[in-house]
């Protein structure tokens, strides 16, 4: 098991693969259910400005910049909660990996999160896009999360195997491309 130090190093990079993967599926979700990519993000910010943030469409560093701001530091939290837990899966080496317990790690933290978000945490501090999204959305925003997660350990994963002689190719290893 990591230490907490590494799981907090490796938590900074899978946090924010998944809080850009997961505010993807926010924006995408928001176009296509209430014509406005900001309005998700915007209601984060509901922490500080209250449910009016919810009613935000336009961008606007009051409500995005704040928005994704929080929705950044929780995914991070719960980045180093998952790389405390699962992340060792991903840093063992490339031939011993099993990619399935990185994905299932990636969503099981992402239900967790999901638990705590909306069932042990008051109104006041949920994430807030569940104002402007139906359930459908919420799960493809969720899943979204997990899938960041656990997509550092799939890199990691495909840049080892270049470097040991495997098949895949990895552009920013120029030490281990052929001249």
């Amino acid at each position: 098991m990591k230490t907490w130090g590494q799981a907090l190093r490796d938590g900074a990079v899978s946090g924010a693969i998944a809080a850009a993967a997961s505010a993807a599926a926010l924006a995408a979700r928001g176009k296509h259910e209430s014509g406005t990519p900001f309005g998700p993000v915007n209601a984060i910010s509901h922490w500080i400005w209250g449910d009016e943030a919810a009613q935000h469409n336009a961008p606007s560093s009051r409500y995005s910049l704040l928005g994704y701001m929080i929705h950044h530091s929780a995914s991070t939290l719960w980045a180093t909660i998952y790389e405390k837990w699962f992340g060792k899966h991903a840093d063992i080496q490339a031939e011993n990996r099993e990619i399935g317990k990185i994905l299932a790690g990636g969503i099981a933290v992402s239900a967790l999160a999901c638990f705590v978000d909306y069932k042990m945490t008051p109104h006041r501090l949920q994430p807030g896009y569940e104002m402007r999204l139906s359930s459908k959305s919420l799960l493809i925003v969720y899943a979204a999360f997990g899938l960041g997660l656990a997509l550092r350990g799939l890199v990691t994963h495909h840049t080892t195997a270049l470097r040991s002689g495997g098949h895949c190719i990895d552009f920013t290893a120029k030490a281990a491309l052929p001249d």
